[in-house]
């Protein structure tokens, strides 16, 4: 599963290679409400078929009739807005007054998207530069961390994985959870030493290897951007990889279990050479409260937990299973079972 910024990639090297004419449009600025974000990317050819988004559809459709009644006959980049009154918000269901401003860019062979494509499918990190008045196109490597910059003479995007995960054991819930990672924008590891767990397992675009993973993620030298989901319930394999992790930058460290496995999992930690402020980084009874119980819904919601702690919510606005409600005559077995 691709996330949708690759596949916008991957569809506009389709249109190049087939001699369709495109472009890419890419949104560089927005003010007030917006429907999307930064740096999100739509490809358009020239019979009006479009993949991505830049808005909530009647930019999109603006942008169609364009093509239709008029071609694509741009040879450089364009900057434009949408929004600019008070009657195009209204036209272009853009909220409150919002702005979007677009970059449009019409694509060759020079736009070298068939060669940014080859990078990511080596996991690099990319920093694309379009001269907004040649249009040509340079690649390097980018630093984590860097963002979409919009000069008088250039745009610089980043590409790639932004975000790792590494998730500790591999069966059916670390299938769908890397599945729907790989769509975020995450490069991912699934780390399993037991070869019977490795069997047959595969998700294309993820890496499965079989090292001790204490060792995998000492090696992966955790930054601010990482995360650790630890699956297997086996403290052989878990325990020692979550102590590294807590030692590390990593945002989001996680592990599955009932409140009475992950309280003996914290007694256990204690033992090992962390502190309690490190300890009290641990996630778990891992996810969002959301009533999950199947393998699929546990995954949403593991990554909704990640993704409201990597964007800033507030703790108060969370409710993690960890608080969650639960029923006299409950027991461990249910609450791991139905909400892990």
């Amino acid at each position: 599963m691709d996330s949708i910024d690759l596949e916008v990639l991957k569809t506009s090297a389709a249109w190049i290679t087939s001699g369709r004419r495109c472009e890419l449009i890419t949104v560089i600025k927005t003010w007030g409400s917006s429907p999307r974000p930064i740096g999100a990317t739509l490809a358009i050819c020239e019979d009006g078929t479009v993949i991505g988004s830049v808005s909530g559809g009647c930019i999109e459709d603006d942008l169609i009739a364009r093509v239709r009644d008029e071609g694509i006959s741009r040879t450089t980049p364009e900057i434009v807005s949408y929004g600019i009154t008070a009657d195009e918000a209204h036209r272009f269901g853009l909220p409150c007054g919002g702005t979007i401003e677009l970059s449009i860019e019409p694509l060759s062979e020079r736009s070298r998207i068939a060669e940014l494509l080859e990078r990511l499918e080596r996991h690099e990190l990319v920093q694309r530069r379009l001269d907004l008045h040649s249009g040509e196109v340079e690649l390097s490597t980018a630093t984590p961390g860097a963002q979409l910059q919009v000069s008088e003479q250039a745009m610089v995007t980043i590409h790639g994985p932004r975000w790792r995960l590494l998730i500790i054991g591999a069966g059916q819930l670390s299938r769908f959870l890397a599945q729907i990672a790989l769509a975020m924008d995450y490069s991912v590891i699934v780390c399993d030493p037991r070869e019977e767990y490795r069997a047959g397992w595969h998700v294309d675009g993820v890496q499965l290897v079989h090292e001790m993973p204490d060792d995998v993620v000492v090696d992966m030298k955790l930054d601010r951007r990482s995360a650790v989901v630890a699956l297997t319930h086996d403290p052989k394999l878990d325990d020692l990889a979550l102590m590294e992790a807590l030692k590390s930058e990593a945002f989001y460290v996680g592990a599955i279990g009932s409140r009475l496995n992950n309280s003996k999992r914290r007694e256990r930690l204690l033992e090992f050479d962390l502190t309690p402020e490190q300890l009290a980084r641990l996630h778990g009874p891992i996810g969002l409260y959301i009533g999950s119980k199947t393998p699929s819904e546990i995954a949403i919601s593991i990554l909704a937990e990640m993704t409201a702690i990597k964007n800033g919510v507030p703790t108060e606005m969370i409710v993690p299973h960890a608080a969650a409600p639960t029923k006299p005559g409950d027991t461990a077995c249910v609450v791991e079972i139905g909400a892990i």
